[in-house]
């Protein structure tokens, strides 16, 4: 990773070709949660899909708050099928290592999940996290519904004046509907719950010391704080 030249992003005609079919194998249930990792989920079920840096850390963040029913790391943004780690590692696919997030709207709501995403990782360094550099690890948010959209919306803007009034640099995250950015590929079977299963393993995610607020939920619509648990 030190020293060495990072490629642009790529275009659908300069990007890797990939391949029909994945070439490795993907758990059949969350190694935490034990759901489904590719569903299918209970009925009612919504995904949003977040990228901040690798996804090791990120996952993580996520399959510990209320109301996810399961999470997943994966590839996505980019335009090479069935992308393997390798192949996104090297900035040729136009991928961004990412997190899907299967949740509960009975028991959560989508501004929850932003305002997580937001307090723990640097959404204002363009295709960075700390040490780990280039576009696979730029900022995201792929969202899937109007009501995620303005989620994202009111919430980017509240971290925005959040960072704006410490003087810090704008958002720099990426956010656009998923169905612009395509199909999410699954990683690799050791990739899925990483943390879960190596402890001590790599993870550049932790609270940043700002604070999103979740703004417009209406005071009924957020679960008690004591059922609020936060990322380890």
């Amino acid at each position: 990773m030190f020293g060495r030249r990072i490629p642009p992003m790529p275009t659908a005609e300069t990007a890797l070709p990939g391949r029909a079919e994945r070439t490795f194998s993907v758990p059949e249930l969350h190694e935490v949660l034990g759901t489904p990792l590719e569903g299918p989920w209970p009925t009612g079920t919504e995904v949003m899909y977040v990228a901040m840096g690798c996804f090791w850390g990120a996952e993580r963040i996520f399959w510990q708050l209320p109301g996810v029913v399961t999470t997943a790391a994966g590839y996505m943004g980019g335009f090479t099928a069935n992308p393997t780690y390798e192949e996104t590692c090297s900035g040729l696919t136009g991928h961004t290592e990412s997190v899907l997030v299967a949740y509960d709207p009975e028991r959560t709501r989508p501004e929850l999940l932003l305002k997580a995403f937001w307090e723990n990782h640097d959404p204002t360094t363009p295709d960075r996290q700390g040490n780990d550099v280039g576009t696979q690890y730029r900022s995201a948010i792929y969202w899937t519904s109007e009501a995620q959209r303005a989620a994202v919306e009111a919430t980017a803007a509240s971290f925005g004046e959040e960072l704006a009034s410490h003087q810090l640099p704008p958002i720099s995250t990426e956010m656009r509907p998923a169905s612009e950015v395509g199909t999410f590929w699954y990683a690799e079977d050791y990739h899925q719950q990483y943390l879960h299963k190596n402890p001590g393993g790599y993870c550049n995610h932790g609270p940043n010391g700002l604070t999103c607020q979740v703004g417009i939920l209406r005071q009924d619509e957020v679960p008690a704080q004591q059922d609020i648990a936060p990322p380890r």
